[in-house]
């Protein structure tokens, strides 16, 4: 391929995109869902057919952007006015945490264990479970997180409250995932099997295998989450 003709189709390209993109509106970018996911993979590889292969010509280029750009931006509109057609494209949030329990079967449902959940929420400066009372999964895959009440941010000045002193763990930590001891986890905070047994005794559960998630909050004290029937 000729170098001015290459300079052309780049050049041709990146106009095209540049337009189409600021036609299609910021949700592109600004909410990635799979739609949108999928609709920017197919109009950079055909930006990228128009500026590098020479057996594409440009005008099929052309009209190939513009094609893809008319049915994302005609799906947009239907996403819009159709409640169904917005549920069976990009599909619907899941709620992953209900009065503070966790929702095991949503969690499966779009694919997330308990090491991405807590992950997800200390994002949102959620450092333990314990203090969410509801988390609901994005169809943009953003976690939406609502503490409980008293865990909601206030200004320790304006309630003269003193900053509290932290002796157990700087963070809650997960010793129990899916019925197993981390036994690392237990390493770390200097704890050892016999004393989760007995947490897990005196809260009512005789085995590990009945609890689904259970963590070591930053006073020393065990939250449990136990496992629910399968629906």
């Amino acid at each position: 391929m000729p170098i001015f003709e290459l300079i052309v189709r780049l050049a041709i390209a990146f106009l095209t995109l540049l337009l189409l993109t600021r036609l299609m509106g910021r949700k592109e970018l600004a909410q990635m869902t799979f739609f949108n996911f999928i609709s920017g993979i197919a109009i950079g590889s055909i930006g990228a057919s128009l500026a590098l292969n020479s057996t594409v010509s440009i005008r099929n280029g052309i009209i190939a952007l513009i094609l893809w750009s008319f049915f994302t931006i005609a799906m947009g509109f239907i996403d819009i006015n159709s409640k169904s057609a917005r549920k069976a494209i990009e599909g619907q949030p899941r709620i992953l945490i209900k009065n503070g329990e966790i929702m095991e079967s949503e969690l499966r449902e779009v694919r997330l264990d308990l090491d991405a959940l807590t992950a997800l929420l200390r994002e949102k400066n959620a450092f333990s479970i314990s203090e969410v009372d509801y988390a609901i999964f994005e169809t943009s895959g953003k976690l939406s997180v609502l503490k409980k009440e008293l865990n909601q941010p206030v200004t320790k000045s304006d309630m003269n409250i003193q900053p509290s002193v932290t002796n157990f763990s700087p963070v809650s930590t997960g010793v129990i995932f899916d019925g197993i001891i981390n036994t690392a986890n237990l390493k770390k905070l200097h704890l050892d099997k016999q004393w989760l047994q007995q947490q897990l005794e005196v809260s009512g559960f005789e085995s590990v295998s009945n609890v689904f998630y259970a963590e070591v909050q930053k006073n020393g004290t065990l939250y449990i989450d136990p496992k629910k029937a399968k629906q």
